[in-house]
């Protein structure tokens, strides 16, 4: 059995712990309740939001002060209206360059926090309708900013982000696919994938799948756990509806050797749960997940029944693992 000591940190979304503080809260209020939770080592920083009220140097040194360290920095596009036809693919040139420029803005704020990775979700580059979008032209583009955004710090990561649609009614990178193309165009040895569980899902496809051919053809940079129905990005607690894809993402995980930050990106806000108990219950079944999973990953008699795709051996293998032997 793999040892899991001084494995993954674990890290969540920093916007989930506005939910009952006074007032306006800044990053560093949010920052202080998440290091509360017993076990989350991490924070990942969102930008340009929450570098409004404090500078990269002193959101590094509030980060530091409350025993966290920095996973790394996500763009968000979509919180300024001026990006709603688009980022990386708005019609007007103009718009186009100043989502480059933030960007770059953003790479430079990571690198003055000796952070490493820049992840990229791209939901406002889009459309909504047929005949709205030049799909040669918003592809070109894409690939172009992608270029620009690696070229600007060949030492930081940038991970895409996939997910079906929202804000846009239909993504540009939607899928695993269409991820995986992007990134052989563009041809930068530090561009790769951020596998969100809730995409993937809603993207109709499995987990470990998709961590197994991002692995082939890319990087897989980031990984971010939560749980849905697959009909939306639900944002629940870990393997509180699939806990078996769970497993198996992390059996996944573990042989292909990702030791990278595990990000709950997950919506106690939305349902009115504390998010610091939230936040501790997602570890709680994260590490009882990866618990399980460790054990499996060299279980003979699991490899023999998946190679014969014997599914009937293989949930049997698995159930007892997850639930406790059968009489």
């Amino acid at each position: 059995m793999t040892d899991l000591s001084n494995r993954h940190r674990y890290a969540a979304r920093l916007n989930a712990f506005k939910t009952g503080l006074p007032g306006n809260p800044t990053a560093a209020d949010m920052i202080a309740r998440a290091a509360q939770v017993e076990g989350l080592g991490a924070a990942d920083l969102n930008y340009p939001d929450h570098f409004a009220d404090h500078t990269a140097a002193e959101l590094s040194q509030i980060l530091t002060s409350n025993g966290l360290a920095l996973n790394g920095l996500a763009m968000r596009y979509y919180t300024d209206p001026g990006f709603r036809l688009g980022a990386f693919t708005n019609p007007d040139p103009k718009v186009r360059q100043a989502a480059l420029d933030i960007t770059k803005r953003g790479l430079d704020a990571l690198a003055s926090m000796g952070g490493r990775l820049m992840t990229l979700w791209m939901g406002q580059d889009g459309v909504d309708y047929s005949f709205q979008g030049d799909y040669m032209r918003m592809w070109d583009d894409t690939i172009a900013a992608l270029k620009q955004v690696a070229d600007h710090n060949p030492n930081i990561d940038i991970a895409i982000e996939y997910k079906p649609n929202e804000p846009r009614a239909y993504a540009l990178m939607p899928d695993i696919g269409t991820t995986l193309l992007a990134t052989r165009e563009a041809e930068r040895a530090n561009l790769g994938v951020t596998l969100d569980f809730a995409h993937v899902l809603y993207a109709d496809e499995i987990p470990a799948h998709s961590a197994r051919l991002t692995g082939r053809h890319s990087r897989l940079l980031g990984v971010h756990l939560n749980d849905g129905y697959g009909k939306r990005d639900d944002g629940l607690m870990v393997g509180s509806v699939h806990p078996v894809q769970a497993v198996e993402l992390f059996v996944e995980l573990e042989r292909m050797g990702y030791d990278g930050v595990i990000y709950f990106d997950t919506f106690p806000d939305h349902g009115g749960l504390d998010p610091t108990a939230e936040a501790r219950a997602n570890i709680m079944m994260a590490e009882r997940l990866r618990r399980i999973a460790s054990g499996l990953v060299d279980n003979a008699e699991l490899a023999e029944a998946i190679a014969r795709q014997d599914a009937t051996v293989s949930l049997g293998i698995v159930a007892d693992a997850l639930y406790g032997a059968g009489k």
